[in-house]
């Protein structure tokens, strides 16, 4: 390509068939002379075009009328004796319209050729978000170089007047994009995401670094960067699996020091390459955040809900799961299925699923003996209907359901077998599920992605099935254990199924399931969780005798309000439930009227962390003058208490209680967002509708 002379506009190349959706006319690619900008009207990052090998020069915020000037120019990318592009490199933009699972958007497809190493960015740019995400594709051979290349200590403490450490490249790792910022006060900080909740209780921990001219080395998905002068904010979203559990991870994933950040990590080994099929690597987004924190998690949020857009009639769910009474696989049957069916309609439950045991073969959670995961497509029907538990198979399972206002779902366990090698007929069984039943929400368990062939042949299953359902099916991604794909990444599938907690191992106590949601909260959807409620009758004798935040000594209302802000989770058998549960009932299905109209915003915590005597609560931030706001009284001794908001101060704000023990009333904003909510019981709550009638 002869980019010098050479002036290409988005409409170069149109994918996907004519829509009535967005206007992409704000989103371009221009390569004019030897630059390349990509921009809407938000954001603007322009780039010397270098023969693709693209090196920054300068970021813009479009509304602020802002720009950011590069310090230094180099390549954005580098990898380990791959310096030099060579050839022209190659340019397409593709405006992707009418996909199911998308949000219209346009794509700009960067290709270099890196040596031995092909080099495929394709960056993401939507209407309305002010944000740029790349995708990293690979293939060829890797360099000496990168094969034998070693981190070097994150704890190097030679000493400071020794100016070649100083100068020293940080880390001989591949990296994915790199901020040249100009100045010496920048603020970070790191946002690391932990899942394998089997294991883990505490879900986010935030770490903050002061750029300084020696590097630092920070793990996590998430980096916030704030240039003090100025209070201008800018995030970095890494999409990849978390630190922890990362394919070919370094040791940390941003490596910071002044006018050089650097996002690193791939997700591939030298080995993992082919000469000639595009491997797919992990990716970031960067984007623009204003300067308050609600405009950076806002924009955060924004671009995480283009990713994939929700629908009410296939994404909202208050869903019975009976494994959480721990009795396995040992009562599922058609008498027993049914009984549950009627039951969890009672309650107000508009799905119903049924986990480990439908199933012919028998796993390796079985209550039972002979179960196991290994070479699971050895007998053609594990994945049918056992016929001993279901001799009519799931139809009139899935009638009465329908007629009981339910929609029926299923647990999965896709073959791990050398690294999803039966990924083809894992996709075939749920695609079979799918037809013949209408059974379109699966839950996705037992993954473990120890190699990158296991990434691809797994993704490569949700694709297949996604495709051949018209992208109706819905994935509930199991992150309670194994090495799987966390909260920022394989998030176009479904939602995710974020804890085991059972009474009887006394690991469920309500402020833990309420403390890790509102934590989480904070920087991912909390529509794209589901949180769990227990049958808080069940071993009331393990816990201590007088331990106040027992289960039991919760009211069940409470229970469930914890989880209205996401996708609730009954984790319990209906049947074995008291009487003097189902008067929740009323909360349940008055919720489910105003499920979708709840999560249609955009949903952040308030109030102080959850630890069992707060205040505290979520708002969902419908438009600037309008939304929900849920609070909770922990056990509190206060009455009556100041609690942080998401509300401008001075701004006036009527509420309305909808759910739960609020009263109405009126306030004017405090300092920090302050409002006084009064709730007259310890452990109790209550959900507003509100309106902000006034702004000073």
């Amino acid at each position: 390509m002869n980019y010098r002379s050479f002036f290409l506009f988005v409409l170069l190349l149109i994918t996907g068939k004519p829509s009535k959706s967005q206007d992409l006319t704000s989103c371009r690619a221009i390569l004019k002379n030897d630059t390349l900008t990509i921009e809407n009207n938000f954001i603007r990052r322009d780039f010397v075009w270098n023969k693709g090998n693209l090196m920054t020069v300068s970021l813009t915020d479009k509304k602020k009328n802002k720009i950011w000037k590069w310090k230094n120019t180099a390549p954005d990318c580098a990898f380990p004796g791959h310096e030099k592009a060579d050839g022209e490199g190659d340019l397409k933009v593709e405006k992707v319209i009418g996909k199911p699972n998308q949000s219209d958007h346009l794509e700009v497809i960067v290709t270099t050729k890196l040596g031995s190493l092909d080099v495929k960015r394709i960056y993401q740019i939507f209407t309305n978000t002010a944000t740029i995400s790349c995708t990293f594709y690979l293939k060829g051979t890797a360099s000496q170089a990168w094969q034998n290349a070693e981190t070097v200590s994150t704890t190097n403490a030679k000493n400071i007047e020794s100016v070649k450490e100083l100068t020293r490249p940080a880390a001989s790792v591949p990296r994915m994009d790199k901020l040249s910022f100009q100045g010496n006060h920048f603020k970070l900080k790191s946002v690391l995401f932990s899942d394998i909740t089997d294991r883990n209780n505490t879900l986010v921990n935030e770490t903050e670094l002061n750029l300084y001219r020696q590097a630092g080395y920070l793990k996590g998905n998430l980096l916030v960067i704030k240039e003090l002068p100025t209070a201008s904010n800018f995030f970095i979203l890494k999409e990849s699996p978390g630190s922890v559990v990362q394919l070919a991870n370094p040791g940390f994933d941003f490596l910071a020091k002044n006018e050089d950040i650097q996002t690193v990590g791939l997700g591939v080994l030298p080995a993992n390459l082919s000469q000639t099929d595009w491997l797919r690597c992990y990716g970031f987004t960067i984007g623009l955040g204003g300067t308050s924190e609600l405009e950076t998690l806002q924009a955060l949020r924004s671009y995480q809900d283009v990713k994939r857009p929700r629908r009410t009639n296939r994404d909202d769910m208050i869903l019975m799961n009976t494994w959480g009474d721990r009795n396995q696989d040992k009562k599922i049957s058609e008498k027993f299925t049914v009984e549950e069916i009627k039951k969890a309609a009672d309650l107000g439950m508009t799905y119903f699923q049924l986990d480990d045991g439908w199933q012919t073969g028998k796993s390796g959670n079985s209550a039972f003996k002979g179960g196991s995961f290994v070479g699971m497509h050895r007998n053609p029907d594990y994945w049918k209907p056992d016929v001993t538990r279901f001799p009519n198979g799931l139809k009139p399972i899935v009638d009465i359901a329908k007629k009981s206002g339910i929609e029926l779902s299923l647990w999965f366990n896709p073959s791990t077998d050398s690294s999803f090698k039966n990924w083809d007929k894992d996709a075939r069984a749920l695609i079979g599920l799918y037809k013949q039943y209408g059974i379109r929400t699966f839950k996705i368990d037992g993954v473990l992605i120890e190699d990158k062939l296991a990434e691809v042949n797994f993704r490569s299953m949700l694709d297949s099935v996604l495709r051949d359902t018209g992208y109706e099916v819905v994935f509930n991604m199991d992150a309670t254990a194994g090495r799987r794909n966390g909260y920022h990444y394989f998030n176009e599938y479904g939602n995710i199924f974020l804890e085991n907690r059972y009474t009887d191992w006394t690991n469920y106590y309500p402020y833990w399931t309420l403390r890790n949601f509102w934590n989480l909260s904070r920087y991912m959807p909390a529509q794209n969780l589901q949180i769990e409620f227990l049958n808080k009758w069940r071993n009331t004798d393990k816990y201590p005798g007088g331990d106040p935040y027992a289960p039991a000594v919760y009211k069940f209302d409470y229970l469930f309000a914890i989880t209205m802000m996401a996708q609730p989770l009954a984790w319990f058998e209906a049947t074995s439930l008291p009487e003097e549960a189902f008067s929740t009932a009323k909360l349940i299905k008055s919720y489910g009227k105003l499920q979708s109209q709840i999560h249609s915003g955009q949903i952040f915590p308030i109030g102080d962390e959850p630890n069992g005597s707060e205040w505290t609560g979520f708002q969902s931030i419908i438009s600037a003058t309008k939304g929900y706001l849920l609070v909770f009284r922990e056990d509190n001794a206060k009455k009556s208490k100041a609690v942080t908001t998401w509300f401008r101060q001075g701004e006036k704000v009527q509420f309305k209680p909808v759910l739960g023990s609020g009263k109405a009333f009126a306030a004017s904003v405090s300092e920090n967002g302050s409002i006084s909510f009064t709730l007259t019981e310890k452990n109790s709550f209550a959900l507003y509708e509100y309106q902000v009638s006034k702004s000073n």
